[in-house]
């Protein structure tokens, strides 16, 4: 006989089955509580002498009599968790070898789920003019302008302001904040999908027509948007989400960097006349609680945040879009293992919804899906307005003359010299974070290290500090060799943005460089700000490392300098050339925005490199093919597919020790057809004080594998403080 299906309410007393956000392999089974309970009502139960969060999943399953079950403590006062979601949920944990619970926790990261309606005081501007304005009070006023006119927590406020509680204070006292009581949850403002948008060239026109015809399918599908940097990608699809907001459905937008969602938020509210909720790092806790019980609740139609939005608690999600869908970010490298870019298809195909995958250049994944028909494509082909693509030039280092400790080529300062001179800006990208990868002891030869990683500590000159990558731990810059005693013997070795800066003020002393680099940002705040004062034109030349790829708009930049890029070229990472291509390609596409001519200048020691010579020459479709070719012979993603292991623990010996007894017991992966590489050292041998071991299953296409990895893994006991992760498609081989 079929199944029954599970009862969408439980009356009081009912046995029914709790799925906790705690580390256990299954659910739990409970009585409902007094009134009864929904599926997926979210609920809190005793576990032993706690109380934890937990979601109502089915009926309950044990064969223990009704009157030896705990009951449920209480419902909370929050929107239960919808079918698509719950089946989303198991789904991704299913494809990603991830406990459910640890999936429930990424689907209820908001803070205060417990507590029930109530009233706060919140501040807002007032009209009453200051009589003494101090540094103190301008960083609060402008702090509170940053947030776009929402009402703040006075600690919310006195926090992204970098101030203490008095000064608000101060500023409520002298009337130029008020305080108002508000329900702690309300509605987000309601955009308008009827506003008209800017005029769309007749290319633009076609493809929004086109997202626009597909949303209104109110069904699941894919596309995805190929454009030029500088086409207008963002307006063709913001028309998508105007058709999905008029028909009564909500909208999510992926940003890959939370410092554009600044200028993100000014275009959504000048289409739309109100901004959408955000949620990313950089929200306070106030707004994340309120938007994650909005969406449950219908009160937010749109939202744009980090890769964790697609786990919220949509009511009606109608569309998807991933923008810069290519971008390594969206991969979750800790914790729970997932892309982003693919749990976006997976969930809108649970819950009816188009997704949007756009980016000027895609991923070889997505590229190949549009290529056999799996995704639609809509391309566009020219930058919007009076813009062109820059001009791509290759400035061979072999011909140049480039004295030792430079990395500016004559050519290429020559260029930045022009530029600045006729009052526009040039950017200078270099992938190294901090002053150099190096610090070696010109007397002995050591390279100072981690003292927990087998990583070289990186210096950050401006922090006066060593700082390694692997793990964040820093130590102070030392006076002297730590390994035999020599003073004044450490040289740095090889550049970084830092170092970059520094030969770029000491090149071009009148100019006003910047540099835009992750770890240089206290806050998001902070990184926000900077990017603006670029774009209002604050700087004559940026220093950037990859941060500066991703989709800004500096409307003064004519000029992009590439100063090395053989160096993603480097390594045996199968995503080199790919991953090569798109960093080069959108970093010069930052270039001659805005109407004025660009130029983007390619220092590299290989002109003749297939991967350069297909930047140069702008044959994407070219390069497409030809890595898509070379991945197929080989049988790897997308034509073939990879689940990496890693083993982590304090003893080297234990972790191979493991990792042999899988390879020696493989026969699951065989029966597959899959191939077991390693054991053999991660190429950073050693994180956190922990030895890392790896191995890698390559398998075909249509291979079940998880199927075949849970079987594998199974009769595996670990010791105690041995650490198993599986992560499925790996973007990183580290």
């Amino acid at each position: 006989m079929p199944a029954r299906p599970a009862p969408d309410f439980f009356d009081e007393g009912t046995p029914l089955a709790v799925l906790t956000t705690q580390p256990l392999d299954r659910a739990l089974d409970y009585r409902a509580p007094e009134g009864g309970c929904w599926l997926g009502a979210l609920v809190e139960v005793p576990l032993g002498p706690r109380r934890v969060l937990g979601v109502v999943w089915g009926p309950g399953e044990s064969n223990l009599p009704v009157t030896k079950l705990r009951p449920v403590i209480r419902v909370l006062d929050a929107a239960p968790l919808r079918a698509e979601l719950r089946m989303f949920l198991e789904r991704a944990a299913d494809y990603t070898l991830t406990p459910l619970s640890a999936m429930l926790r990424l689907a209820t990261r908001a803070p205060g789920l417990g507590d029930g309606p109530s009233m706060r005081k919140l501040l807002r501007r007032g009209d009453s003019l200051l009589g003494r304005m101090t540094e103190s009070r301008a960083r609060v006023l402008s702090a509170y302008d940053d947030f776009g006119g929402a009402a703040l927590a006075p600690g919310e406020l006195a926090a992204a302001a970098g101030v203490g509680g008095g000064v608000v204070r101060g500023l409520v006292a002298a009337g130029a904040l008020v305080e108002c009581d508000v329900p702690r949850d309300s509605p987000f403002p309601r955009l308008d999908p009827a506003r008209p948008g800017p005029a769309l060239n007749p290319e633009q026109d076609a493809a929004a027509a086109a997202l626009r015809a597909r949303v209104a399918q109110a069904c699941f599908g894919a596309a995805m948007l190929k454009g030029v940097t500088g086409s207008g990608k963002t307006e063709v699809y913001l028309e998508a989400v105007a058709e999905c907001l008029a028909l009564g459905r909500q909208a999510l937008v992926l940003l890959p960097e939370i410092a554009l969602t600044a200028e993100f938020l000014t275009r959504v509210e000048a289409r739309f006349g109100a901004r959408p909720g955000e949620w990313h790092s950089g929200v306070t806790q106030t707004e994340r609680r309120r938007l994650w019980r909005m969406v449950g609740q219908g009160g937010a139609q749109f939202v744009v945040g980090a890769r964790s939005a697609l786990f919220l608690p949509f009511r009606d999600l109608g569309l998807i879009v991933v923008d810069e869908e290519h971008d390594g970010s969206y991969k979750q490298e800790d914790g729970v293992l997932y892309n982003a870019r693919d749990m976006a298809v997976l969930r809108a195909s649970h819950c009816a919804a188009q997704v949007v995958l756009a980016s000027a250049t895609p991923s070889l994944e997505t590229w190949a899906n549009a290529e056999s028909g799996k995704y639609a494509r809509m391309d566009l082909s020219a930058r919007f307005g009076d813009s062109v693509l820059p001009e791509m030039r290759a400035i061979d280092l072999r011909a140049e003359d480039l004295p030792s400790g430079r990395w500016i080529s004559p050519t290429l300062e020559r260029a930045v010299h022009a530029r600045v001179a006729a009052g526009e800006q040039a950017l200078l990208f270099l992938n190294r974070r901090g002053y150099a990868p190096v610090t070696v002891c010109r007397a002995c030869g050591h390279q100072i290290g981690c003292d927990d990683c087998d990583a070289r500590m990186v210096e950050h000159r401006f922090l006066n500090r060593l700082m390694c990558h692997q793990c964040g731990a820093t130590k102070p810059m030392p006076a002297v060799c730590p390994a035999c005693g020599a003073e004044d013997r450490l040289a740095a070795i090889g550049p970084g943005v830092e170092r970059l800066a520094e030969e770029a003020t000491a090149v071009f002393p009148q100019a006003r460089v910047a540099v835009l680099s992750s770890d240089l940002f206290a806050s998001a705040r902070a990184l926000k700000a900077q990017v603006g004062a670029i774009a209002a034109g604050d700087a004559d030349i940026i220093i950037g490392t990859q941060l500066v790829a991703k989709g800004h708009n500096f409307p003064h930049l004519t000029l992009v300098g590439v100063i090395d890029a053989d160096l993603g070229l480097q390594g045996s990472d199968l995503r080199a050339a790919e991953r090569c291509f798109q960093l080069v390609r959108q970093v010069a596409g930052r270039a001659g925005r805005a109407g004025q001519p660009g130029l983007a200048l390619v220092q590299t020691s290989q002109p003749d490199h297939p991967v350069i010579r297909a930047i140069l020459g702008g044959d994407d479709e070219g390069f497409w093919r030809a890595e898509a070719a070379a991945r197929r012979g080989a049988g790897m993603p997308p034509y073939g597919r990879l689940a990496g292991i890693i083993l982590s623990s304090p003893r080297l010996e234990d972790a191979f020790d493991m990792g042999q007894k899988l390879a020696l017991n493989a026969a699951p992966l065989r029966a597959i057809g899959a191939e077991v590489w390693g054991p053999a050292p991660a190429p950073v041998a050693r994180i956190r004080g922990r030895h890392r071991v790896r191995l890698l299953v390559k398998a075909a296409k249509g291979a079940r594998l998880q199927g075949a990895l849970r079987a594998w893994i199974a009769p595996h006991r670990l010791p105690a403080e041995l650490r198993l992760s599986i992560d499925i498609d790996p973007q990183s081989f580290m």
